[in-house]
This record gives C-alpha cells, sequence and structure tokens, in this order.
C-alpha cells in the first residue's frame, strides 16, 4: 500500500519566503525614509520663500551683505499680533554675491569704430552711461535659505 503523501511547504522553501518578504519590506522602509528627508527639506524651503519676497519689495536689502530680523522689512504693514512676534524672532542673514557687471558705455566706442569702418565717416554719438548688475542674494534663516537673482541698473 501507498501512503499518500502529504502536501506541504518544505522547510527552504518557507525560508526563501522569509527572505523575499524581507527585502521587499526593507526596499519599502527606505524609500519611506527616503521621502520624509525629501518631504521635510521642502517643508523647510517653503517655509522661507514667502519671506524672499519682503527682500524683493525692499531697497535697503538684497543688494549687499547684511543681517536683518524680518519684522524690520514689514514695519510698514499692518499685521496680525501673532504674525509681528512670529516674525521678530526669525533672524534672517542676506548674503549678495556680484555675478556679472555690464556696462553699457563699453560699447560705445566698438559701435564708433564699427560705423567709421563701414562708410567713413561718423554716424552721430551715443554715449551711454548705463551699468546693469546681475547679482545672487541669498536669504539664510538658521533653518533652510533661498536664493534670488537681482537685477541693479546705474546710470
Amino acid at each position: 500500500m501507498h501512503k499518500k503523501a502529504k502536501r506541504a511547504f518544505t522547510l527552504i522553501e518557507v525560508m526563501v519566503a522569509v527572505m523575499i518578504i524581507s527585502v521587499v519590506i526593507l526596499a519599502l522602509i527606505e524609500m519611506y525614509a527616503n521621502n520624509i528627508h525629501i518631504f521635510s527639506g521642502l517643508k523647510k524651503q517653503t517655509q522661507i520663500n514667502p519671506y524672499a519676497s519682503f527682500f524683493i519689495s525692499n531697497p535697503d536689502y538684497g543688494l549687499e551683505t547684511k543681517s536683518a530680523v524680518l519684522y524690520d522689512l514689514i514695519s510698514d504693514f499692518k499685521l496680525e499680533d501673532d504674525l509681528q512676534r512670529e516674525l521678530k524672532n526669525i533672524k534672517v542673514e542676506v548674503v549678495y554675491q556680484m555675478v556679472e557687471q555690464i556696462d553699457l558705455g563699453e560699447y560705445d566706442d566698438m559701435s564708433k569704430d564699427e560705423s567709421k569702418q563701414s562708410n567713413g565717416e561718423i554716424d552721430r554719438e551715443v554715449k551711454t552711461d548705463v551699468v546693469f548688475e546681475i547679482g545672487k542674494t541669498v536669504v539664510k534663516t538658521k533653518d533652510a535659505s533661498t536664493a534670488l537673482i537681482r537685477l541693479r541698473i546705474e546710470q
């Protein structure tokens, strides 16, 4: 007589299944941890971005390196008491770095030379005293920072 073989998982099959499940669980935990890290950085960035617009509207800040308290930037506005207290506690460092300076007066001499060569006579001279300064302003708090590109026109 033949005995009927019982159908069951062997020990090796169970161990392989446990290993596969543990690898999948570890991958999911790693993805979750990466997402938390990315979103916490984005949260800090979105908290400082509205404050950076204060520097755009205020001509005293943003074109040189200095420290400030956010409340000083918006002291002309009527704000709620809670927001005033919050802004008085946020210290900001503004770091300005000039990226490029373009003096249009340098190009006046070049255009004069080209006009002499092309038709032998000098067209009317136009003097340009405009200087464009392109700079990068970095607004830093203790938790995050954001950067703005600034353009200053001097005449």
